[in-house]
């Protein structure tokens, strides 16, 4: 599964990695009309996909990287979102080292980091996504977020659970990378 998710932070109402819920979702509308976001925050360059419309529908102040797939430019103008600055809703956006221009969001209020896809669930356990430098570069990264005093990690990709903890985090860091082909 994929999903993105809706925080409260900062007397923000904020989305990380908008997607519009289906049709017949009319509950998910219904609770997003009645207290609609007033920021969304894209991760990742590959996770655009509903930016524009969640823009278009609700007028939310958008931010996102600043490099795109060429197929996938989204018409919103993302304000850029960089690692060490601080974001409206006090997020602050984290530097992940997989070279991928991913950015992790950390929630200082609610001892959360939110991950695009640096990390991933599979089978109900959390494991780092597999990247060409995950020994030198991806996993000093992620050990150095140990520092933060947060308790819960979410993740975009999962089978069974997005929500996670912060030893299942430190688990992760000593397992074997996650490639599709290790499931």
């Amino acid at each position: 599964m994929v999903a993105s998710t809706f925080v409260e932070s900062g007397g923000e109402r904020i989305l990380i990695d908008p997607i519009a819920p289906s049709l017949d979702c009319i509950g998910l509308w219904d609770r997003l009309d009645s207290r609609p976001p007033t920021m969304a925050v894209v991760t990742m360059p590959d996770h655009v996909r509903d930016i524009d419309m969640f823009f278009a529908q609700h007028s939310v102040e958008a931010y996102g990287p600043m490099f795109f797939f060429r197929d996938q430019v989204p018409d919103t103008d993302l304000k850029p979102v960089t690692a060490g600055t601080e974001l409206p809703g006090r997020l602050m956006p984290l530097y992940d080292a997989r070279g991928r221009a991913e950015t992790p969001i950390y929630f200082p209020e609610h001892r959360t980091i939110v991950f695009g896809d640096a990390l991933t669930e599979h089978g109900g356990e959390l494991r780092v996504w597999d990247s060409p430098w995950h020994k030198e570069r991806e996993i000093p990264a992620l050990r150095e977020m140990l520092i933060l005093p947060f308790e819960r990690v979410i993740v975009s990709h999962f089978t069974d659970s997005p929500i996670h903890s912060r030893s299942d985090f430190e688990k992760a860091l000593t397992l074997p990378p996650f490639r599709w082909n290790s499931r």
